[in-house]
């Protein structure tokens, strides 16, 4: 198996006891989830996108979603009670997370920042999720994410 790199969020996993499996892939700029369920042969709905949002007084927080599964922005504001919650542009996302967009983990943070997951995904068995760098996932299981990241559980997920 390839080195995998060693990146803030892997220092994070290995700090608190986190068990996983490095998954290298050949990232493709613009292909999202789909190309990395597609290299990893596994389902999209089990790979988890790290995003980066701020709310109407630019304060950045992060919502882990379902690859196949989209944020629903409006629900997503009411939950957390702000009056408007947006995607960051990348340089901005860079800025806060600490990572290069298509690189992002929610595991070593740059900035601290609220932490929304996506309630189903602890419904899965294992989930694929960005370990710091592009073209690298980290397999985990769920509740070791939330264990970890002690995030707010949401129900803001839509189809696309």
């Amino acid at each position: 198996m390839p080195k995998h790199p060693v990146t803030m969020a892997i220092r994070a996993l290995r700090a608190a006891g986190v068990a996983f499996v490095p998954h290298l892939y050949p990232y493709e700029p613009r292909g999202g989830t789909r190309a990395s369920s597609e290299a990893l042969g596994v389902p999209e709905h089990s790979v988890i996108k790290t995003l980066i949002f701020e709310s109407e007084h630019r304060e950045p927080l992060c919502v882990l979603m379902h690859g196949d599964r989209e944020v629903s922005v409006k629900q997503l504001a009411r939950t957390i009670g702000a009056k408007t919650v947006a995607p960051c542009a990348p340089d901005v996302a860079d800025r806060h997370s600490g990572y290069q967009v298509g690189g992002t983990s929610p595991f070593g943070l740059r900035r601290a920042m609220p932490i929304y997951l996506q309630s189903t995904i602890l419904e899965l068995p294992r989930i694929y999720i960005n370990g710091g760098a592009r073209g690298f996932l980290v397999e985990i299981d769920p509740r070791d994410a939330q264990r970890v990241l002690a995030p707010t559980l949401v129900d803001v997920a839509v189809d696309p």
